[in-house]
């Protein structure tokens, strides 16, 4: 254990800067490191093989503990906050919709709101990058969902969702316990999350009605599919589950996107012979034509690079359990209550799975060399019965994204702008990314 406060223990570190406590910690003793956040105590595992223990081997034994339950008032009790039979239930019935074939026509919906996006940033021009890519991931996951039939709410449903999300954010990093009187209180927060919750309920529960009363069985979008998965399991919709699935999706297609695409066009940015490759790649492969769903696969470099991003910023970088009983990791006794934390930040970086850890190479994911990545040693969408459903929506969403940025402009970072990672809820870049954006 390192050495803390008296009374604190190392929350004063993990609150400063946690990415340092960690891989600091790791460095200097190894791959389990104990910390005493106050009166909680906290276990962190950096091995590959005590990542499958915990996530895969342990499944039961480590769930995901009482954090989560901040998110219930945004998303109530989806797949992410549902735990148990409920849980189970609620995946089985969100698994179908994510497969990979069923992906093909958001692909076509993810193509044209992302164009018109990148239409409004009339180069040559300066843009915040980072709120580019909110507004874009955003669109695209509201349009996935919806399709057209909220494009005239669009703007407002999305101030709506981010408004109702900064607040939430800034509920999970506080260290006050969920306590759903306190959120009840008239404060500044509180207010401005209901009001925001309310208006996004209401458009959210008015399209399922509508939805319900007409049906549209032909619809390509993710509502269609969640509504005909659940009518396939329980022979009725059930508009409050439905809800929550939505809200889900919302949040989990929103800000893990739009920090990974920032963070890979940052890089990108700094590692000019890395763009150069991607380029190429675009050109050969696509022509100046829009991207289409069998394009993904003649476009290996781009996803690299995006795979390669989420090594070294891992948009969810640390993953937090519960021990619900004592148990036994590697040899190191985990008492029951405890936190184990798994930090992608630190296990993407160990010196004994990854040659020169620090540097940005996306060949790493190109054969033949991606056989050789320790299974366990890359885990950015989580591992076992829990890993993240949206996986392939979103690589898809950020290989489109890249490529037709590609094949329409050239980014340079004002004065060699170094943006430094903020480990808030999910791993953001430092402030709006400021970018001159020039045609190609």
């Amino acid at each position: 254990m390192p050495p803390g406060h008296w009374l604190l223990g190392h929350l004063r570190e993990r609150r400063r800067d946690p990415l340092r406590l960690f891989t600091t910690s790791q460095q200097l003793l190894g791959d389990v490191v104990r910390y005493r956040m106050g009166y909680i105590y906290v276990e962190q595992f950096s091995h590959p093989d005590q990542v499958r223990q915990v996530l895969v081997d342990g499944k039961d034994i480590y769930v995901k503990g009482t954090i989560w339950d901040k998110l219930r008032p945004l998303i109530g009790n989806g797949v992410v906050t549902a735990g148990g039979q409920e849980w189970k239930r609620q995946r089985r019935l969100a698994q179908p919709v994510f497969q990979h074939s069923r992906l093909e026509p958001i692909c076509l919906i993810m193509t044209e709101t992302i164009a018109e996006v990148l239409e409004s940033w009339h180069a040559p021009n300066t843009i915040a990058l980072f709120s580019q890519l909110r507004k874009l991931t955003l669109s695209v996951v509201i349009r996935a969902l919806f399709g057209t039939e909220l494009a005239p709410q669009l703007p407002a449903v999305s101030d709506s969702f981010v408004a109702a999300l900064e607040v939430t954010n800034r509920r999970i990093i506080s260290p006050i316990p969920y306590l759903p009187w306190l959120y009840r209180a008239p404060t500044r927060d509180n207010l401005a999350f209901r009001r925001a919750a309310r208006d996004l309920s209401k458009v959210v529960e008015e399209i399922i009605r509508r939805r319900q009363s007409t049906g549209d069985p032909a619809s390509p979008d993710l509502l269609a599919l969640i509504m005909a998965a659940q009518l396939a399991e329980e022979n009725q919709i059930t508009p409050r589950l439905l809800r929550d699935e939505i809200m889900t999706l919302l949040l989990a297609g929103f800000e893990t996107s739009a920090t990974t695409m920032t963070w890979a066009l940052c890089l990108l940015e700094r590692h000019p012979e890395a763009w150069r490759c991607m380029v190429t790649e675009v050109d050969l492969a696509l022509g100046g034509r829009t991207p289409q769903f069998a394009d993904l696969v003649a476009l290996p470099y781009t996803r690299a690079v995006i795979e390669e991003t989420l090594r070294l910023r891992p948009a969810v970088w640390a993953i937090p359990r519960m021990a619900t009983r004592t148990d036994e990791v590697q040899g190191f006794r985990v008492p029951r209550g405890d936190i184990v934390v798994l930090v992608p930040y630190v296990t993407h970086r160990h010196p004994d799975f990854w040659e020169d850890p620090h540097k940005f190479d996306p060949t790493r994911f190109l054969a033949p060399g991606r056989g050789e990545i320790h299974r366990w040693a890359y885990f950015p969408f989580g591992a076992g019965q829990r890993k993240c459903l949206g996986m392939d929506f979103a690589i898809m969403e950020a290989q489109l994204t890249l490529a037709m940025i590609a094949q329409r402009y050239q980014l340079h970072s004002p004065d060699q702008l170094d943006v430094r990672p903020d480990p808030y809820v999910t791993l953001r870049p430092t402030g709006e990314v400021p970018m001159l954006v020039f045609p190609r």
